[in-house]
Formats: structure tokens, C-alpha cells, sequence
């Protein structure tokens, strides 16, 4: 008796179980889209700003400072006045040699008139000419030396280093200032050989840079033949315009470098996560709008320089395809989709 109850249990248990409908699990899946190659890439490294120039600065003629207008990290423009030495002896000799050079100037006339008059000799009369010629040299190199108790910029740039203070002698030619030349800087950056072999083809640069929204437009200078022990070619950049003013020597940047391909593949790219095998096949699976997920055949080219597969057959371009957890799906399956978060929502924590 006691073992036909059992039986009966165990009977009872089976038909339950059996009748039992179960829900399939609907698992969970990000989701891409592929992207249409195109017949020229952009690459992204990093560069850094450099100033073409570093300039010393000093006055042409000696003296004692009387006024420093700027100071370490100022930004000046080509033509400000930026020091100036006491002048007044300087002054004092462009007024003497003015009242000399006027006198011999009145004794030139009368000279020239009794030249005429034949009064005098032509000797006598060219060598009152001359004299007053040499006169006029000596003049305008006093005229120049006051004009060289003031310094000015030479170019837009930076003051790197002041090296004096007012009071202090400086003689001439003495560096007072150590000047960045920011009218002509550039930007070198570090690309691999895989850049370096498309040398050739590249199209355009342009450069990024913190604090600055419009992307900047650059010209290429040169390229290094040789790579340095990393295997990387050191490219110089100049700008197409004047610089940015905020920007400086020892910043970084980020230099966009666009290759044209001249003979480029035609097909789309997709992450390579989103791509699984079966035998010789590759495939992946494409969403339907029942959110269902469909194996689709695919035929791969290379890994892109951006480490995206290549995809040249299988795919028109309007697909939503898996792009993670493809070995967990089975053909058919249901699956709801994860929206990626904004990047504003770092992790996705709101």
C-alpha cells in the first residue's frame, strides 16, 4: 500500500511539471550599427605646442635702465615698447650736433654763393660740402643711438625671462629679455610606421586643443625620415594663421591627420566583438523589429587601423546588429535592448 502511494505521488509531481508553461528568458544585448567605409580615414595622436624661436633681446647701445614695462609670462605684440634707458645724455648730443650741423649748414650756403660769385676756390667749396656731410652722419648715428635707449618687441610672443632690473648698467647687445617667438610656432607630434608609409596620402591636419572650441587648421612642415627607439617619426605642423593667444609653448594638443585611400575598400565596419564563427563562417546577429535576433552570414575583410572589422559582404548598412554576448544568443531568440548611457551620464548611474 505504502508503495502505490509513492507511485501515485511521483505520478502526480510529473503531470504537474508537465503542464507547467514556461517563459523563455529574454536576455539582454547592446547594439551598433555598422559604418560605411569611406575613401579616407582620421587618425588622432597627440601632439605638443612649440615655439619655432626663442629670441634674446638687448639694446643696441649701453646705458642704465630706467623703466622694465614687463614682466615673466606677459604676452606681447610685435612693435610694444617693452624697456627704456635714461637718454639724457643721449638727448644732449643730438642737440649739440643739431646746433654744430645748423651753423656749417648757414656756412655751406654762403660758401656755395661766393662759389658762384667766384669768390672762392671749387677746392674750398667741396671741402665745406663734405664737412657738412660728415657732420650730418655724425648727427643721424646720435639720432640713432637715442633711438636705441628704447626696446621693442621684435614679434607677437611671450617674455620667457627678465634678466635685469631698472638701475642696473647694461651694455649693448647684453640680453635684458628671453623672448618666446609665438608668431611662427608649431606643433610636433609622434606617428607609427603604418602613418609614416601613407606619407604620401595625407590630406589634411588639423589640431585640438583644451579651452578652444573651432578646430584649428595646420600646415605640414616636415616629416623625420628616421624613427627614434620607439619606432615612432616625429612630424612637424605649422599654423595656417596666426596662432591661437591661448596658446602656448609646452602644451598639449591632439593632431587629427586625414588619409586619403586611393584605392579603398568598399563595405562597412563593425566592432569586432559583434562578429562569431561557425566552422569557416563568420556571422552576426541582426535585430528584427519583433526584437528578435536573426544569424546573418557575413564575409570579413582586414582589422582596421581603428581595430574595427571590416565587413564586405552580408551587410546593407541599415542593420542594428549585437555587438557583445553573441556566443550567449541562439537564432530566434528574444532580447531586450540596452540603451547606451549619454556621456554625460558617466556609468550610466542616472
Amino acid at each position: 500500500m505504502k508503495n502505490k502511494w509513492i507511485v501515485a505521488t511521483l505520478a502526480l509531481m510529473c503531470a504537474c511539471s508537465d503542464g507547467e508553461v514556461k517563459t523563455p528568458q529574454i536576455k539582454n544585448v547592446f547594439l551598433t550599427t555598422p559604418v560605411a567605409m569611406s575613401n579616407e580615414s582620421k587618425n588622432i595622436y597627440s601632439g605638443i605646442v612649440k615655439a619655432a624661436h626663442e629670441i634674446n633681446l638687448g639694446f643696441k647701445t649701453a646705458g642704465q635702465l630706467e623703466e622694465i614695462l614687463v614682466k615673466e609670462g606677459d604676452y606681447v605684440q610685435k612693435g610694444q615698447l617693452l624697456a627704456k634707458l635714461d637718454d639724457a645724455d643721449y638727448k644732449l648730443g643730438v642737440e649739440a650736433l643739431q646746433i654744430q650741423y645748423d651753423q656749417v649748414c648757414d656756412e655751406v650756403e654762403r660758401t656755395k654763393k661766393l662759389y658762384e660769385q667766384k669768390s672762392v676756390s671749387a677746392n674750398d667749396y667741396e671741402k665745406a660740402v663734405a664737412g657738412l656731410k660728415q657732420l650730418g652722419i655724425q648727427l643721424q648715428v646720435n639720432k640713432n643711438k637715442l633711438d636705441y635707449t628704447s626696446l621693442y618687441a621684435p614679434t607677437d610672443g611671450y617674455i620667457r625671462s627678465v634678466n635685469f632690473a631698472p638701475a642696473e648698467m647694461v651694455d649693448a647687445g647684453t640680453a635684458l629679455f628671453s623672448m618666446l617667438d609665438v608668431s611662427s610656432m608649431e606643433v610636433v607630434a609622434d606617428i607609427p610606421v603604418g602613418e609614416y608609409r601613407q606619407r604620401k596620402n595625407f590630406e589634411n591636419f588639423t589640431c585640438r586643443a583644451c579651452g578652444i572650441d573651432d578646430e584649428i587648421a595646420m600646415n605640414f612642415l616636415s616629416l623625420s625620415p628616421k624613427a627614434d627607439g620607439n619606432q615612432l617619426y616625429q612630424l612637424h605642423l605649422s599654423f595656417d594663421k596666426a596662432p591661437h593667444k591661448q596658446l602656448t609653448a609646452g602644451m598639449n594638443v591632439e593632431i587629427e591627420i586625414t588619409i586619403r585611400h586611393d584605392n579603398a575598400t568598399t563595405g562597412y565596419t563593425i566592432p569586432a566583438g559583434a562578429i562569431f564563427k561557425e566552422g569557416n563562417s563568420a556571422y552576426v546577429w541582426t535585430l528584427s523589429n519583433d526584437s528578435v535576433v536573426n544569424k546573418t552570414p557575413v564575409v570579413l575583410g582586414n582589422i582596421d587601423s581603428n581595430g574595427r572589422a571590416i565587413i564586405l559582404e552580408g551587410l546593407t548598412g541599415d542593420e542594428q546588429i549585437v555587438r557583445a554576448g553573441v556566443n550567449m544568443l541562439q537564432d530566434g531568440d528574444k532580447v531586450s535592448v540596452i540603451e547606451s548611457p549619454k556621456k554625460s551620464n558617466v556609468g550610466g548611474l542616472l
